[in-house]
């Protein structure tokens, strides 16, 4: 999923130019649980860690952290050690091209788990590129991050450093579409996106599907992020006859349009993307958000067996933040970094190369990726885009969310 706001990268970056001669630091200390004599590398996690969208984001920081701890403890890549760099880019896109920087500029961080929101990693993919450094979002959805802009007509991969394990919007949009139609029997829908790249991406993909099924759309409207009041929206959609509100943007604002629309008697589902799949959501939106919808990556995490060690671990820790969406797929994204320096490693007669030479091998590991981890079978195609196409739609049942359907677009 997920985006904030759009920047428009102005400038590219030469952080690729450091001089960074180290490939790592001795853990003579025990930091990051190595023992005396390790190497220790750095995971770096980015991510909205305060604020707005820091319900999903803390739930990325924490699938790392465990990620990192299990490689520790089962000594997956044996003489180095692991520790996590997180910063909170407050779902700013800006903040995000600065923490990129940031990460790149550290000689011990080898590759970043991360953004959350798809517009934020829209300022930060050239200042990993430029550094060869692998990124790998757990919930980035816009197709134009890996398929280039013209992805509908012509698909060119942008930069070869970035990797997601989320499936795409053109995928989500279909599959949201083909639910509402073909199952909740929805005939028209009014559609309302918050401008973000995200958001509006995921509702013009919807809106489209939507009526090649032989749906049709009431209206269409947008709103601000961070707005409150959606008045004058609530009675478009009452005077529409829509049976159906799709939204397209995260549950900041669509937790308040439920329930300014329920209050007004308009007793109609809405329907959204995984930026509204968080707890956060039912608890802002009380009871009028029973009957609600979304869809999001993936399977269930609960109900995957690779995934229960995790799911205990979390809560065990008492981890703040929602696993549920992202934590699993932030695991295997860290899991993909590590198993990759491994592997450089193993093919440089089982020693570590320096930063610049160590941080390109690893991408071009990352992109042969191909084991089992919590959520499935972890792969990337030649775009960089996950090879786990699985998507579920939720629904709010007696104030939770209770996973409904599970599988792929056009099945």
């Amino acid at each position: 999923m997920r985006q904030r706001s759009l920047v428009i990268l102005t400038s590219i970056l030469t952080t690729g130019a450091l001089t960074l001669t180290a490939c790592g630091s001795r853990d003579d200390s025990g930091d990051g649980g190595g023992d005396s004599g390790d190497t220790t590398l750095t995971i770096g996690v980015d991510a909205p860690l305060s604020g707005e969208n820091s319900t999903t984001g803390l739930g990325i920081q924490y699938g790392v952290q465990i990620a990192v701890d299990d490689a520790n403890k089962n000594n997956l890549v044996p003489g180095v050690k692991f520790k996590v760099k997180a910063l909170d880019d407050k779902a700013q896109p800006a903040t995000g091209q600065s923490n990129a920087t940031a990460l790149v500029g550290d000689k011990n961080v080898v590759g970043v788990v991360g953004p959350l929101n798809s517009g934020v990693a829209q300022t930060m993919q050239q200042v990993f590129e430029s550094a060869n450094m692998v990124e790998i979002s757990p919930s980035n959805t816009n197709p134009t991050l890996t398929l280039g802009k013209d992805w509908q007509t012509n698909k060119q991969r942008p930069y070869k450093t970035y990797f997601r394990t989320a499936t795409t919007d053109e995928l989500q949009g279909t599959f949201a579409a083909e639910y509402a139609y073909n199952d909740l029997k929805k005939k028209k829908a009014f559609v309302v996106d918050d401008k973000q790249t995200y958001g509006a991406g995921l509702a013009s993909i919807f809106n489209e599907q939507f009526k090649g099924l032989g749906g049709a759309i009431a209206g269409t409207d947008h709103v601000n992020t961070g707005d409150k009041d959606f008045a004058s929206l609530v009675t478009k959609i009452k005077t529409s006859g829509a049976d159906l509100l799709y939204y397209g943007g995260q549950y900041d604002e669509s937790a308040l349009i439920t329930k300014q629309l329920k209050d007004a008697g308009v007793k109609i589902p809405l329907f959204g993307g995984d930026g509204m799949y968080a707890t956060t959501y039912i608890e802002t939106a009380g009871a009028a958000a029973e009957g609600d919808l979304v869809t999001s990556v993936g399977v269930p995490v609960d109900t995957l067996a690779g995934a229960k060690a995790f799911v205990a671990e979390y809560k065990a820790k008492g981890y703040k933040g929602d696993y549920g969406a992202y934590g699993g797929y932030s695991y295997d994204a860290a899991t993909a970094i590590i198993k990759a320096v491994g592997a450089v490693k193993a093919a440089n007669d089982d020693k570590l190369p320096d930063t610049n030479d160590l941080r390109a091998k690893v991408v071009d590991a990352v992109q042969k990726s191909d084991f089992e981890g919590i959520t499935g079978k972890v792969s990337f195609d030649e775009y960089g885009d996950t090879g786990n196409k699985q998507l579920t739609v939720y629904q709010v049942v007696k104030g939770a969310w209770k996973s409904v359907h599970t599988g792929t677009a056009g099945s």
